[in-house]
């Protein structure tokens, strides 16, 4: 359990921003994806959501999005031995507060009060879960995001928010968001659980929304009087933590689509007969700006045996097929297939295959193995058995390369992320090299060498 004080001096924002915390990848979100959205967001008190999430509620607004705010207490506890403000004075003020705010960052946002008290919504978990329930009421799973505190941010009424909305979260397969506020505080900057969440670069329009909003809640931020227990609760040093140009999130992408496998060739036969590069394969920057940073991030100038799991049109296996004395590239669809014949035919070596992964694969070994643009398209049980495959045929030392698109993929329950971390995972192969953007991350593993 964290124990912390709000007078605690804490990690420092000097220290955060030595950290790398200001590397971490962008929220893989654009505004069409947000504006796609219904986000529920939750605040224990007044103040969580201008702090936590001030800016991306800004961005939100912006965006078009659109937003549904659940208050569950008035934050009445936040000065116990206050002699001027009774509790209820407090809750008043801090409403008013807290209404100011969000018409200042998100004016279209609806908000609705639960009244619980302050300090006890671990009593009032099943009262949360139902409001946030009602909310997403008529909604498929893919368009809600929830917005919520950090579970384990510290706070007894911030964990439990927390909880509740992951817990709905994963029961309905929706997305979920988690933004700390005390984890500043209290975690070191040598605390691994930062190193697996998401940035949200704010403008300076949407900085200046949140400066504003925060300054909004005065009863938190500056003394509500010079009397002894009236003291300012949000010190200068704490806040310099929500004055960054950026916010930061634990992002868990909505997981609930259920195609599998076997659905992919009916899929992906049907989107190439609508057209022949339906992903401007051929044509697309980005496209070939990330075939390039794949093919310079192989570790090894030539290889004896190379596998492409996935190879669509051919696009990558063209430029795969100079670098490896033979080549494969398989794919369940037999459109996509015929064009990656045609541009495979001036290499003798290489060759196409109409395989159905992971039930069916190929023959042989391979010191090169790639996963591009496909692992999310199985189930976890589908890419497991994938991954025990590719470790049955990658030779000592052999090289696996995936890359994945990081937005969230529509109709299948895993993203970029989950597909990366069951590779790290389920293989145990130590990472040679990790680019991460807001789009896409390349990842490159290399299986163990069979030395002692």
């Amino acid at each position: 359990m964290v124990t912390f004080s709000h007078t605690d001096t804490g990690t420092s924002e000097q220290d955060w921003a030595a950290s790398g915390v200001a590397a971490l990848p962008e929220l893989p979100l654009d505004t069409a994806e947000l504006a796609a959205r219904k986000f529920v967001v939750l605040a224990a008190h007044p103040d969580d959501e201008s702090l936590g999430a001030g800016g991306f509620l800004a961005r939100l607004h912006g965006a078009g999005a659109e937003v549904d705010m659940i208050l569950c207490t008035a934050g009445e506890a936040s000065h116990p031995d206050s002699p001027t403000t009774t509790p209820e004075q407090l809750a008043a003020v801090r409403l008013t507060e807290f209404s100011a705010a969000l018409s200042g960052l998100a004016p279209s946002a609806t908000w609705r009060f639960l009244e619980l008290p302050d300090g006890q919504l671990a009593a009032n978990a099943d009262h949360i879960a139902a409001a946030i329930r009602e909310s997403v009421a008529g909604r498929t799973a893919e368009e809600i995001v929830i917005l919520a505190p950090y579970r384990s941010d510290g706070h007894t009424d911030h964990d439990t928010l927390g909880s509740v909305a992951a817990d709905v979260a994963t029961k309905g397969g929706y997305g979920l968001l988690e933004y700390p506020i005390w984890y500043w505080l209290w975690a070191g900057t040598n605390d691994a659980t930062w190193n697996g969440w998401v940035r949200v670069p704010l403008s300076h329009e949407e900085q200046q929304a949140k400066a504003k909003a925060m300054h909004a809640h005065a009863s938190q931020t500056e003394p509500l009087s010079g009397q002894p227990g009236d003291e300012t609760l949000l010190s200068g040093t704490f806040l310099e933590h929500f004055e960054r140009p950026w916010e930061t999130f634990a992002w868990h992408p909505s997981t609930a689509g259920n195609n599998s496998a076997a659905d992919a060739e009916r899929i992906f036969d049907e989107v190439h007969s609508r057209q022949e590069d339906p992903w401007s394969y051929t044509t697309s920057w980005y496209e070939r700006r990330k075939r390039a940073l794949t093919l310079a991030a192989l570790p090894e100038e030539s290889y004896e045996s190379g596998l492409e799991l996935g190879c669509s049109i051919g696009t990558l296996s063209e430029e795969l097929a100079q670098r490896c004395r033979r080549f494969l590239g398989v794919d369940a669809s037999s459109a996509a297939l015929a064009q990656a014949a045609e541009r495979l035919a001036n290499y003798p070596s290489a060759e196409v295959k109409h395989l159905t992964m992971p039930h069916e694969w190929p023959d042989g070994r391979f010191d090169l193995v790639v996963l591009s643009e496909t692992g999310y398209y199985l189930s976890p049980e589908e890419l497991s058995e994938l991954l025990t495959r590719i470790q049955a045929s990658t030779t000592p030392g052999g090289t696996l390369l995936l890359c994945h698109w990081r937005h969230p993929i529509s109709g299948w329950e895993l993203d970029a992320a989950s597909v990366h971390s069951m590779a790290r995972a389920h293989l145990g192969w130590p990472t040679h090299g990790l680019y991460q953007e807001k789009d896409f991350m390349l990842e490159v593993l290399v299986a163990p060498d069979g030395s002692p």
